[in-house]
């Protein structure tokens, strides 16, 4: 007894369980009152000591519960950073006369960006192409080393980085908050030199203008990017020119080079519609000219080749897009080249053109899908296109992104992985149709594929809907029969599309017994345009029940039960979690989530707040009687109650300027005040990061590990045994750092 008295008295006091002090707060609306008590958790200064002070015990609170597990995140970390190679390039893309690229080196944060000449400069662009290196190869040139750079920042991001036509200049957007604001600098390739003064608070769009000149966007006081400005090199930005300003506060103005680099684009657009100016690269005198018209319900993107412009249109009517082309000297004068297609659900996403191709992004039955077609010569009509030619890929389920090609040349570069296939590069030869690998992200240790089953399976929603998941498991340590531990992931809004890619982290989980599931729920785009307005606006509530038929569907078929089932969405994702909580807490045995979008209605409500004016196309604008008591019957916040909740893990950013910290914040000490239950609520706030978490590779340092590091030690210490925490079989090699994949569009 002595001695645990004296092992008490000697181990620090564990922090109390933070109970933010209650301020009522009224907001009445169409004769409803709402209370938020928690509504001062709210400083946009994000500098009141008070405030400061409850997340600061929040994060001790946390810590403290999460170090009795201490060496088991300890362990997590270790493997994950052992799995991948440390140092490392990424698949050299050509230009002109140069390779560029990125390196990773041993035991550092962040990248280096780099280049060597082509060799010979002459030799025409292959598949087989292979950047020379070894003694006898050009001299590497490390352009900008933002190792060096970060040295005197707690965040650091680089957002663009873009090579002058004539390459010797490099201009690239810095952020050193978290926050999306950016300062652009330009730099001399050869020697680092600045040149000129730096562009400050602008975003990360931005292209140059010949060599001498960039187009650059900047933000209103909501972060809506809201003017377009032509800045030449030498002068001052004060006397920069603004080229276009977007004065409606439901639209945002963005920024694209056509692939041929003699014109850009710039879209102004809604959630809803989009239009189009371009700028003549050879003559930025001319200013903006008008590609496509405003039309309400009508959005365009657009690229250019030869004397045509080509243009990616959607409407009500043709909701899955049609392409376009027309003369560069009659914008109005339109050929159809390939219809919208009803059936079948054919979805074109995504254009990218070549000096003699066109390739189609598309979406068939939820998958990927790339399609070739050979274009008439330049001056040659052009009329519609027939007989494509489809790219052949293996796995069941996967995901396909574009990636910089050569305009001048017949390779098409993509990007493949699948939830067991590491994320692969591909050089497709548009003329004879051979694909070679130059590139596939190492796994070290002793990762099989082969060991791993992808599937996919069609679940019922409420209304007979099909709706399409996707899953992965380690076939020799899954036994299907409702004991396996599960985590279902789902977003479901933006029409962004989930596609099942590898993460190498994941298999922390797989080597574990765990099963791995993305549910593709409506308001996502993955199955076409109306499978994105089907889950938004006063159809929402579709998104929260597709995510709980899923859940339903892996307990009826045994791939998980209740007790072994946890659930994890983020940002707009977050509001599905949020919500499926609230509607059905009893389906789950924990939940996380990421800089959830809990406080809808109130959010939705302040035009002050980032995103709020642009989004009421996807939410719904709640100063209208009909969308405000619908926002309120499923938004998070709104509709806690006293009811016993699964164990819950929330994390947020200080700084981010898409989902305000106070949600999570409010949301986590509305449910300790309220849930009935005794089980694990626990809320990590990064001090000095945004919505993307901290900076740089993450891995490579021990004080700043990405948050999936907190959620995976803990799902797994929630679901299995300590003693059944180790991993099976696996071994690593050299511990390394990588820079996660992140989607940079603005959006929650």
């Amino acid at each position: 007894m002595a001695v645990s008295t004296k092992t008490e008295f000697n181990s620090p006091a564990p922090p109390p369980v933070p109970v933010a002090k209650k301020v009522k707060h009224e907001m009445e609306l169409f004769g409803d009152v709402r209370i938020d008590n928690y509504y001062w958790l709210r400083d946009d200064s994000r500098s009141n000591p008070e405030v400061l002070s409850y997340l600061q015990a929040e994060n001790a609170y946390t810590g403290f519960v999460m170090s009795g597990t201490k060496h088991f995140e300890d362990q997590i970390y270790a493997e994950i950073r052992g799995r991948i190679k440390e140092d490392d390039i990424s698949a050299p893309v050509r230009k002109g006369p140069y390779y560029y690229y990125e390196r990773t080196l041993e035991g550092k944060e962040y990248v280096q960006h780099c280049r060597r000449l082509v060799s010979p400069v002459e030799a025409l662009p292959s598949v087989y192409d292979t950047m020379p290196v070894g003694p006898d190869a050009p001299h590497e040139h490390v352009i900008l080393d933002e190792n060096t750079k970060a040295q005197e920042h707690a965040y650091y991001s680089i957002g663009a980085f873009k090579v002058s036509p004539n390459h010797k200049l490099v201009a690239y957007a810095e952020d050193t908050k978290g926050d999306e604001i950016y300062t652009v600098y330009v730099i001399d390739v050869e020697t680092g030199a600045p040149v000129g003064k730096p562009l400050v608070r602008v975003t990360s769009a931005l292209e140059w203008v010949g060599d001498e000149a960039i187009l650059y966007i900047t933000m209103d006081e909501i972060h809506r990017s809201d003017k377009v400005w032509l800045h030449k090199l030498g002068t001052d930005q004060s006397s920069d020119s603004c080229l276009l300003h977007e004065k409606d506060d439901m639209f945002s103005v963005g920024l694209q080079a056509s692939e041929s680099k003699q014109f850009l684009f710039v879209e102004s657009g809604s959630k809803n519609t989009s239009f189009i100016f371009y700028l003549d690269v050879s003559k930025p005198e001319g200013g903006l000219m008008v590609l496509t018209r405003r039309l309400d319900g009508i959005s365009a993107s657009a690229s250019h080749r030869g004397n045509h412009f080509y243009i990616k249109r959607r409407s009500n009517e043709y909701y899955n897009s049609e392409i376009l082309a027309c003369p560069l000297d009659d914008v109005s004068t339109t050929t159809v080249l390939i219809p919208h297609r009803e059936s079948g659900g054919v979805k074109i996403q995504e254009l990218q053109l070549f000096s003699d191709h066109l390739v189609v992004y598309e979406r068939e039955n939820g998958l990927p899908k790339v399609t070739v077609y050979k274009l008439p010569a330049v001056g040659e009509p052009l009329t519609s296109l027939q007989g494509g030619q489809t790219v052949d890929f293996l796995d069941p389920v996967y995901m396909v992104d574009p990636l910089e090609s050569q305009f001048s040349s017949s390779i098409l570069r993509f990007s493949y992985s699948s939830l067991r296939t590491p994320s692969s590069v591909y050089d497709y030869d548009m003329s004879t149709g051979i694909s070679v690998v130059k590139k596939i992200d190492t796994v070290l240790g002793n990762f099989d594929a082969s060991k791993y089953i992808t599937e996919r399976k069609w679940v019922n929603a409420s209304d007979g809907t099909q709706i399409p998941l996707s899953i992965v498991y380690r076939k020799d340590l899954v036994k299907l029969d409702g004991s396996d531990p599960l985590l279902l992931y789902g977003y479901g809004s933006y029409e962004i599309c989930i596609d099942p890619g590898f993460k190498a982290s994941r298999l922390s989980l797989l080597d574990r017994g765990f099963i791995y599931a993305i549910a593709h729920i409506r308001g996502g785009g993955e199955m076409g345009r109306q499978w994105y307005e089907n889950g938004k606006l006063l159809k929402k509530r579709n998104t929260f029940t597709d995510f709980i038929a899923c859940a339903e569907y892996l307990i009826e078929t045994k791939f998980c039960s209740k007790e072994k089932l946890c659930i994890q969405g983020g940002s707009a994702g977050g509001l599905l979690i949020g919500a499926v909580l609230n509607m059905r807490p009893d389906l789950f045995k924990a939940a996380v989530t990421r800089v959830p979008f809990v406080d809808v209605v109130t959010t939705m409500l302040d035009p002050s707040i980032p995103l709020t004016t642009s989004e009421w196309e996807e939410w719904g604008d709640p100063r209208k009687e009909e969308f405000y008591f619908y926002m309120k019957s499923y938004s998070p916040v709104d509709n806690i109650k006293a009811q016993n909740y699964p164990k819950i893990l929330v994390t947020a950013g200080l700084n981010d300027p898409r989902v305000m910290y106070s949600e999570p914040a409010k949301f986590v000490a509305k449910l300790r005040d309220m849930k009935t239950d005794d089980n694990e609520l626990l809320f990590k706030c990064e001090l000095g990061a945004g919505h993307f978490s901290k900076s740089g590779s993450d891995l490579r340092s021990s004080k700043k590990r990405p948050s999936y590091i907190l959620l995976y030690s803990r799902l797994l210490t929630w679901f299995l045994p300590l003693a059944m925490c180790k991993a099976d079989q696996v071994t690593f090699g050299k511990t390394a750092g990588i820079t996660p994949r992140r989607d940079f569009s603005f959006s929650r």
